[in-house]
């Protein structure tokens, strides 16, 4: 007797019996579509202003799936996740889960992607686990951008003086490169500014995607990045992402990324998939605001 070819995750993925998402916003949520900033069919951004608007929520229940081994077969956090969710919907439950987003470095390493695997998947599989609608892209601009602000006041010589040699603020991508781990900076001459020894750490691991995680609103998401602590003086005094008046370019460049992204599970349920910080730096979660909503 031969035995049925088992389907990959990737096969059963792309042939889930995807819905329109405005239709399960509207469904399950009971969201207007005017509220909605769709990135195609099936992905969509919920306004911040909807968010603020809807009524409290503090007699819903959440369930925390964490500190999860993955089993030989790939069972974790995020296949449990999505598997408890659509069993809670299948009981007649109104349930919905929440999820990190995936980063570029471990997708295209050893680990694979993040959307789940077999049956307990969301979907459109390929889109989240690679740019998704371009949140970690975004995160990545706004700490690379503090970057380039930190060098351009330490060129021009701008109060308060950051001493080059106490800069602690690092670079980011969002892939596996170890080659720029650990890197010289603005070597070519006097034009480029003071060579400095500096890195890049991976997106997820950054102090932008923790408050990013953390914040509840834009001008939570300012504050937060104003406080961000750069480097020293010379006088060993901590200089501020607000002393480089940082913090509102970033949040400009963050204000749509802040906006939870809603998908759907292979059974059509709702499934927030927003932020992703790592939990051996961080604390691993998904976005508050995604979690509140």
């Amino acid at each position: 007797m031969v035995k049925p070819k088992t389907k990959s995750d990737i096969e059963i993925a792309r042939n889930a019996n995807m819905r329109p998402v405005v239709e399960i916003a509207k469904e399950r949520f009971g969201i207007n579509e005017k509220y909605l900033d769709p990135h195609g069919h099936y992905k969509a951004k919920i306004s911040l202003d909807h968010i603020a608007g809807l009524p409290d929520r503090s007699k819903a229940k959440l369930i925390l799936v964490t500190a999860m081994t993955p089993t030989a077969a790939g069972e974790g956090k995020t296949t449990t996740t999505v598997g408890l969710g659509d069993a809670l919907n299948r009981i007649g439950k109104n349930a919905s889960i929440c999820l990190r987003e995936p980063s570029l470095g471990p997708c295209f390493g050893m680990k694979g992607g993040a959307a789940g695997g077999g049956y307990a998947q969301v979907v459109p599989m390929e889109e989240i686990n690679l740019h998704f609608t371009g949140d970690f892209h975004a995160i990545g601009a706004a700490n690379n951008l503090l970057s380039a602000l930190i060098d351009n006041h330490i060129y021009w010589g701008h109060e308060p003086a950051l001493d080059p040699r106490r800069v602690t603020w690092r670079r980011v991508v969002d892939m596996n490169d170890r080659a720029l781990r650990s890197i010289v900076t603005s070597l070519g001459g006097v034009a480029n500014g003071f060579p400095k020894e500096a890195g890049f750490d991976i997106t997820v691991a950054s102090e932008v995607m923790a408050i990013f995680c953390l914040a509840q609103s834009t001008e939570d998401l300012n504050n937060r990045l104003a406080n961000i602590v750069v480097g020293q003086t010379r006088e060993r005094k901590p200089v501020y992402a607000r002393d480089l008046k940082a913090d509102g370019p970033m949040t400009a460049l963050l204000k749509d990324a802040i906006k939870p992204n809603l998908v759907q599970t292979l059974e059509n349920n709702p499934a927030f998939v927003h932020g992703g910080p790592f939990a051996n730096i961080a604390h691993g979660c998904n976005s508050v605001i995604a979690t509140k909503t």
